[in-house]
């Protein structure tokens, strides 16, 4: 498996540009998410496939409410 990081970073406009949340994949095959607050300790959470598919699928559902939402 490859060594990925995927980083993500708020908007300005939610004024959470600082805020950044990082995903990787670890050799046992489970998906860390970590997210850094400027001034904080980081986050964590340690998901296994089947519970990182369902939270992606959530994402997805939350991201078509939101575009209906802003369509209307």
């Amino acid at each position: 498996m490859a060594n990925v990081r995927l980083k993500f970073y708020g908007t300005k406009e939610s004024k959470t540009d600082r805020v950044n949340l990082e995903c990787f994949a670890t050799n046992d095959k489970d998906i860390y998410i970590e997210i850094n607050t400027p001034g904080y300790p980081p986050n964590f959470i340690c998901l296994d496939i089947p519970t990182a598919i369902k939270l992606a699928k959530v994402l997805r559902n939350e991201i078509n409410i939101a575009k209906e939402v802003e369509n209307d």
